[in-house]
């Protein structure tokens, strides 16, 4: 009996000791919640440009004066900044518990390949983390504190789950930012925000060749962007139907989208994007009576007319910029034999191929109130 005792504390004893040797106290440690990511030319020509990165670090400490930590690093790569950054502060650095990172539009216009690439291969940041764009210097926009919103990293990623939700910007991530970007018939795309006094507003949707930004939708457009993406279950539009003097307020939208592929010969395709829509009417302004079918049937034919002229105006507009933000290549690719794709220059035909948008659109119902 002796000896069984001696022996399991010979045991216990190396791995106790062990075990505390790897002991991290959370008071010491920073937990890193939002990054920002701006590109600073440089002052001398033929110099490399300087890449700026933000931190933002939230203290868990209830008597400090302030709820987070915020540290600035200039550097040439990401993880010379992130040693600099752990130079200015008596906090260990740790990224396990990063949300959010931003990019400045500068940046974004030369490319984010580069940037994504590195949070991508460390190993303790999560491929959940969100990719956003901002108009602007994403510096200034995380350094400034938004009374009497939460502390700023806590509140942007807030508003984007929530702005998601509403199938007014797309959640994207870093895992999803890479698949994109990585396939050959679709380019990323990713919310984008700028900071308007005291607040911060989405700004729309931001548009990508490749992993350069190119040009972006309008907050107003959002949701029709989020109809040609793919197929939802909730959402709200306003529509002002000004040729016809009305205005109609839809919500608990269903959206389903379908694609076909026609093709007429070497290299010449068409493609049919087929949406439905069912929504309920919260607000409608004109001379139209909702109670009457006949009116109904009216209203959802000028509603299909507006969302389907809108559609196309978006996919012209994507093919002008030849960002194929819908997959629309995806599509052709699989109506393709691997070595009929391979052979086809996508970005050169996208283009130029026709694409016709058909919207067809019901109303569930139009309130409480009927007369």
């Amino acid at each position: 009996m002796y000896k069984a005792i001696l022996y399991c504390a010979v045991l216990i004893i190396p791995l106790s000791i062990v075990g505390c040797g790897d002991q991290r106290i959370l008071e010491k440690l920073g937990f890193t919640q939002t990054t920002s990511y701006d590109l600073l030319p440089s002052e001398n020509n033929g110099q490399e440009d300087k890449l700026m990165i933000s931190v933002s670090i939230p203290k868990a400490d209830p008597e400090g004066q302030t709820k987070r930590e915020t540290l600035t690093a200039v550097s040439t790569t990401s993880k010379a900044a992130k040693i600099m950054l752990s130079r200015k502060t008596e906090l260990s650095l740790v990224s396990g518990q990063l949300r959010n990172t931003l990019f400045g539009l500068s940046l974004a216009k030369k490319g984010l390949w580069e940037h994504i690439d590195t949070l991508v291969r460390d190993p303790a940041i999560s491929q959940r983390v969100k990719v956003t764009l901002v108009n602007g210097n994403a510096h200034d926009l995380l350094m400034k504190d938004y009374l009497p919103h939460p502390r700023t990293g806590k509140y942007i990623d807030r508003l984007l789950e929530k702005e998601g939700k509403a199938q007014t910007v797309p959640h994207i991530t870093l895992f999803e930012f890479t698949r994109d970007l990585f396939d050959d018939g679709i380019d990323p795309v990713a919310p984008m925000i700028r900071a308007v006094n005291d607040d911060v507003v989405i700004d729309g949707i931001a548009l990508f060749n490749e992993d350069r930004y190119i040009t972006k939708i309008g907050p107003d457009k959002s949701l029709i962007f989020s109809i040609l993406r793919g197929n939802f279950k909730e959402g709200e539009l306003s529509i002002d139907l000004e040729s016809k003097g009305e205005h109609v307020m839809l919500s608990s939208l269903i959206s389903k989208r379908k694609i076909k592929v026609h093709s007429s010969g070497y290299n010449q395709f068409s493609i049919d994007i087929n949406i439905s829509l069912k929504g309920s009417i919260l607000e409608y302004i004109g001379d139209l009576h909702l109670s009457d079918e006949k009116d109904r049937q009216k209203l959802e034919n000028s509603i299909s007319d507006y969302i389907q002229f809108e559609t196309k105006e978006m996919v012209t507009k994507m093919q002008k910029n030849k960002v194929d933000s819908l997959g629309l290549g995806k599509r052709i690719r699989n109506s393709l034999s691997y070595s009929e794709w391979t052979n086809l220059v996508w970005k050169d035909i996208y283009p130029n191929i026709e694409v016709r948008c058909n919207v067809q659109t019901k109303i569930k119902d139009y309130g409480k109130f009927e007369k």
